[in-house]
């Protein structure tokens, strides 16, 4: 039975959505180079909108890896040198990793932990795309960056249910999600897909993150990318970088990976390749302490 007091689902994105540094320049930029008319001078105008983003374009596009002798003095200077999709990259891990760095608890984190999970299941759901060819990589990326994000905005607005929460979990010995409905009244999926309709993401993103604790259920449409991210999400969990206290709770949907090909000794293989990724990515903050980029 829900309990008294609970903010409404609407509440409770409305709190989340007046977070600082929400995502809400990834769907413009996401639209812009989706068309294939789509310029540096348009980029560079939806860029400058965020300055830290500015700043970590042209930050990257003078660093080591991609210098070629002469410095990018301006934003379009640094799209043209790095390219579209490296450019969506950026902004879907600055934007992203900043808004999931918000200090809150919940889901037993510490530090660092939501951000540093968020971009494990990203890294592993891009590695999972590259092999099977079956989906966007960075569209499989986008998918495992958000999909946990109604869990920040529930730790934001519902901080206080939590003991009620594992306590029903323990009794009830059920799933995570299902806990959190019976206290709340939903569960971080619908939270998070509501998020995103809000923030006007494509609608297979906001699908898969409204099935993402029960995928059996996806539209046949967004099935594909569902068990892309499932199998990343498995992959992560195993991994354990920033895991939370629900995390070894999933419940694993072996029909939905095996239509895919997903079988276990694929998804073991890639392990050690997804944690020399975000090894890279996180340096020594894979394990602890906030994440800084």
């Amino acid at each position: 039975m829900t309990m008294p007091n609970v903010p409404k689902l609407e509440e409770v994105c409305e709190k989340a959505a007046r977070l600082p540094c929400s995502p809400i320049l990834l769907p413009r930029l996401s639209k812009a180079l989706a068309d294939e008319g789509t310029t540096a001078e348009d980029l560079e105008a939806i860029i400058v909108v965020d300055p830290a983003l500015a700043a970590a374009t042209l930050r990257l596009a003078n660093s080591a890896f991609f210098r070629s002798g002469t410095e990018c003095e301006t934003v379009s200077e640094s799209i043209i040198r790095l390219g579209f999709r490296e450019i969506y990259r950026l902004a879907v891990t600055t934007l992203g990793s900043r808004w999931f760095n918000h200090p809150v608890e919940g889901y037993g984190w510490e530090a660092g932990d939501f951000c540093r999970h968020s971009l494990c299941v990203a890294v592993a759901a891009e590695k999972i795309a590259e092999e099977s060819g079956k989906v966007d990589k960075e569209v499989a990326y986008t998918a495992g960056l958000i999909q946990g994000i109604g869990k920040l905005a529930i730790a934001f607005a519902c901080g206080e249910f939590f003991p009620a929460i594992r306590d029903h979990q323990r009794t009830a010995n059920c799933s995570w999600w299902q806990a959190e409905q019976a206290v709340l009244g939903y569960h971080q999926s619908e939270v998070g897909a509501r998020l995103l309709e809000i923030w006007k993401f494509p609608e297979a993103l906001t699908e898969v993150v409204r099935h993402s604790d029960h995928p059996a259920a996806i539209p046949a449409a967004q099935r594909v990318l569902m068990a892309h991210l499932h199998a990343a999400k498995f992959v992560a969990t195993n991994l354990g970088a920033g895991v939370a206290e629900d995390g070894f709770l999933m419940e694993l949907d072996s029909e939905l990976l095996m239509e895919q090909g997903f079988v276990p000794d694929l998804l073991i293989a890639i392990q050690p390749v997804v944690m020399e990724a975000v090894t890279k990515l996180l340096r020594d903050q894979v394990s602890h302490g906030a994440v800084k980029f």
